[in-house]
């Protein structure tokens, strides 16, 4: 992973100046799919929204504002999910590595039910969406959350960590450079990994696609609990063993660990802002994920938050 920032988001289509301003949509745009868990049939449109407004869903059947922040995460066993009092939205990750890997600061998410679509299991649609609403500059500076010193969670053998990018004689942009691993009982999946540089260009071409997944016996359990009513393999991976049991297989190599990360960058991104940093893990999930910005926002020596490229330079 050579080379200074700025050259690399020009050579992912993006000037410094775009890379350090806040983003939104130029239109709404929607779409109607189920809810892997839930089931549930739930409509959903993205609007453009304000300088520093962030992400914000609205249960617009409950009239109830959710903020897309790591500490109105109310439940990570299945997916990661948001609350406000009587208020959830499920699944939300997916969408949240879309926004995130197009750096895209600022959306209302207006949805009917209490779950994002699932759609193909992958974040690929969601980045659709963003593609036919098109992406327009806000030309104010983007808050960054600069990573001080390690923070690390673990459970058993799974961990993930935090890290400080390493400072350099050039002003950064955002970087969050990240490194995963998981292993897995089932031989079909088995040990793999993934390491990547977030930018849009690697978001899209080696993370979006990759679709969640489960194992055959998991899915007959959690149907039988009433859960993973909307699951299909049209929208899932499944495993048996040796063998996946979708007819077409995989869509690219390691897809498993990339749907992973894309989880992660997902997870991460409801840090709030754009993390300047290295994440490195092992079997981590959404629980872990969360534990993470949890940990690293209690601790005030670990982070600080930076806004604009002048505050950088006086920080550097």
């Amino acid at each position: 992973m050579d080379g200074s920032p700025s050259i690399l988001f020009a050579q992912h289509g993006l000037s410094q100046d775009m890379a350090w301003s806040q983003r939104t949509l130029k239109a709404p745009i929607d779409c109607t799919g189920v809810g892997v868990h839930s089931g549930r049939k739930a409509h959903l449109t993205l609007r453009p929204a304000d300088i520093g407004h962030g992400v914000v869903f609205r249960r617009t059947d409950l009239g109830i504002d959710i903020p897309a922040q790591f500490d109105n995460v109310c439940d990570t066993r299945l997916c990661t999910v948001l609350g406000n009092g009587a208020a959830r939205v499920g699944t939300v990750e997916h969408l949240m590595a879309a926004l995130a890997g197009s750096g895209i600061d600022n959306v209302l998410v207006e949805i009917d039910g209490p779950e994002v679509p699932i759609l193909d299991g992958s974040a690929a649609p969601f980045l659709f969406l963003l593609d036919c609403a098109g992406i327009e500059e806000q030309f104010v500076p983007r808050t960054m959350i600069e990573v001080l010193r390690p923070v690390r969670v673990s459970e058993g053998e799974a961990f993930a960590e935090l890290r400080p990018y390493p400072r350099t004689s050039y002003v950064s942009p955002p970087v969050l450079d990240m490194e995963l691993t998981i292993e897995f009982a089932a031989s079909a999946i088995g040990k793999q990994g993934c390491s990547l540089r977030l930018t849009p260009n690697s978001f899209r071409e080696e993370l979006s696609g990759a679709r969640t997944f489960a194992l055959a016996s998991e899915v007959e359990q959690l149907q039988k609990a009433g859960l993973a009513l909307g699951g299909s393999l049209d929208n899932a991976i499944v495993v048996d063993g040796d063998k996946v049991l979708n007819p077409a297989g995989l869509r690219m190599p390691r897809e498993f660990a990339r749907h992973k990360m894309l989880d992660a960058v997902g997870d991460l991104a409801l840090a709030g802002a754009a993390l300047h940093g290295r994440f490195i893990a092992h079997r981590t999930g959404h629980a872990l994920n969360n534990k993470l910005l949890r940990a690293l926002f209690a601790d005030a020596s670990a982070w600080r938050a930076i806004v604009g490229r002048d505050q950088v330079a006086d920080a550097a």
